[in-house]
């Protein structure tokens, strides 16, 4: 199965870093999101991976091999970054364009639009299309080659209900019969329905890879808030758990259930006046790892441990 690699890439545009020391692999046969905030350097991170930036250091590769050295690019990678259809041509023309430039026959152009369900506006001017149908037409030209990888910006966006699970079930035949599907996305809910793994970027920093699965799950957090935070932040710590004062009354406790919590408050005398779950889907756990929550600067160092 065809992999993506990324290798202490670094890029630099004057004094901003877009992307410092960028390492993560990417596993084939497994839809994998790309999550990070604007300019948290996802864009440069796929373009330096197509051959379209070049990086001040590290490498960005396909199956081994660099883009610029692939004999037969578009055979190994499909893209989808940028949407520049001419208005005035239609969604055949352009297909038809896409094929002759990645030297495969003609009628591939017919094969992908029904793949992705614009046969029926294939004859018909792009300027007209509405945003998915564009997303769409888009798909099927990056699918000219059969390539093994599909590198897609955003390939959710302006897409009706309908539209997305179509989408999402042609993602997930593709990564099913072994391809490679690599996307960016700000829909997180659509996130955590259609892919396998999340590599989340922050600064242009990697900051955590895994399933996504795994990433929702998270450690087991509980925001209480008690008249008496202090003593029982100091227990709760004896207890094992990782607490942050994240306010004068209120701790943030990982590591230990409500149970626990509740019994240690009446063993200290701590008088508790509220205890929650924060929200444990991805959205939660992508804001949680981008903008931690520092510990209150009024708290005392015995109640700032933190456990990660």
């Amino acid at each position: 199965m065809t992999s993506i690699e990324f290798d202490h890439l670094t890029k630099r545009f004057g004094a901003v870093t877009a992307l410092d020391d960028f390492s993560v692999r990417i596993a084939g046969g497994r839809i994998t999101a790309f999550l990070g905030a604007n300019g948290s350097g996802k864009t440069t991170s796929m373009r330096t991976l197509l051959g379209l930036t070049d990086p001040h250091s590290g490498t960005a590769t396909l199956d081994g091999q660099p883009y610029q050295r692939l004999r037969h690019p578009t055979r190994v990678v499909g893209a989808v970054l940028d949407q520049g259809f001419h208005p005035h041509r239609n969604a055949r023309a352009h297909a038809r364009i896409v094929a002759a430039q990645a030297g495969v026959p003609l009628a591939r152009a017919d094969d992908v639009l029904e793949l992705v369900g614009l046969t029926d506006a294939a004859r018909r001017r792009v300027g007209g299309f509405s945003l998915g149908m564009r997303q769409r037409l888009a798909l099927a030209c990056a699918l000219v080659g059969d390539p093994s990888i599909l590198v897609l910006d955003e390939p959710f966006n302006g897409l009706d209900p309908d539209g997305i699970r179509t989408m999402r079930a042609f993602l997930r035949g593709f990564a099913d019969r072994g391809g490679t599907v690599f996307l960016s996305s700000h829909l997180l809910a659509e996130v955590a329905h259609s892919a396998d793994d999340a590599v989340i970027i922050h600064r242009g920093r990697l900051v955590q890879a895994g399933p996504v699965a795994d990433l929702a799950k998270g450690p087991s957090t509980v925001v209480v808030t008690s008249l008496d935070a202090g003593p029982l932040a100091v227990a709760l710590t004896r207890l094992g758990g990782g607490v942050q004062r994240t306010g004068a009354d209120q701790l943030t406790v990982t590591g230990l259930d409500p149970e626990a919590i509740g019994r240690t408050a009446v063993a200290v005398g701590a008088a508790i006046t509220g205890m929650s779950r924060p929200s444990d889907d991805l959205e939660s756990v992508f804001q949680n790892l981008i903008h931690p929550q520092a510990p209150s600067t009024d708290a005392s160092p015995s109640t700032q441990k933190v456990t990660s």
